[in-house]
């Protein structure tokens, strides 16, 4: 196994501190500009962790503004149709905060907001939230604690929103077919889950 640095002493030797500006530019509360980039966000990753550290990211999406900035320290994502496994909400019952990452099509810049979060089932707040026409049954609440604009190097390396730099689709293996592999059942097709994720997509996304 490979020596792992144990203290910030030994990354410090490695790395120069940090400039006075990526310092400051963190917020304790959403400004205007923090809120108009949530408006035009139609994607934010969750970052959760369980009681013992273990950490899950997962993506939530909806038309842009579909998550709620509620007052200058709180945001409420709606829960949408899903697998069910609610891997995030039992994280968030376990260690009470979430880390949130705001991506907007064709900007490298995404907005970072981290905090403390619960999950609501509270009737006036999620009749405010009918991204998809109807009160979702749960929504995530995350406060702000920590605001700050990413800077834009990770999705200029990658060349994020440029389609010339995109992966072939002929060198991917296909959604049905890493489904098929992970889920380990030698009685279904790859034809069946084709058509699952057909109808999953068509009838299954309120």
């Amino acid at each position: 196994m490979f020596r792992a640095l144990t203290s910030e002493a030994q990354l410090r030797e490695l790395y120069a501190n940090p400039k006075q500006r990526a310092v400051r530019k963190e917020l304790d509360h959403l400004d205007e500009m923090s809120r108009r980039l949530i408006a035009v966000s139609p994607v934010v990753f969750v970052a959760t962790s369980d009681a013992e550290g273990r950490c899950d990211v997962g993506p939530r999406g909806g038309t842009p503004g579909f998550v709620t900035v509620l007052d200058e320290r709180h945001v409420a994502i709606p829960d949408a149709t899903g697998n069910n496994r609610l891997d995030s909400y039992r994280n968030v019952l376990a260690n009470g905060h979430a880390g949130l990452n705001f991506v907007i099509p064709g900007r490298d810049t995404t907005l970072r907001v981290n905090g403390a979060a619960w999950i609501t089932a509270e009737e006036d707040l999620l009749v405010r939230l009918t991204p998809v026409g109807k009160p979702p049954k749960t929504a995530l609440v995350v406060r702000a604690d920590e605001v700050y604009v990413h800077c834009p190097k990770a999705f200029v390396r990658a060349k994020m929103w440029r389609p010339e730099a995109w992966p072939r689709k002929e060198d991917q293996p296909t959604a049905a077919e890493v489904a098929l592999a992970h889920q380990r059942d030698p009685d279904l097709t790859l034809a069946e889950v084709e058509q699952d994720q057909r109808d999953s997509l068509l009838y299954r996304l309120d």
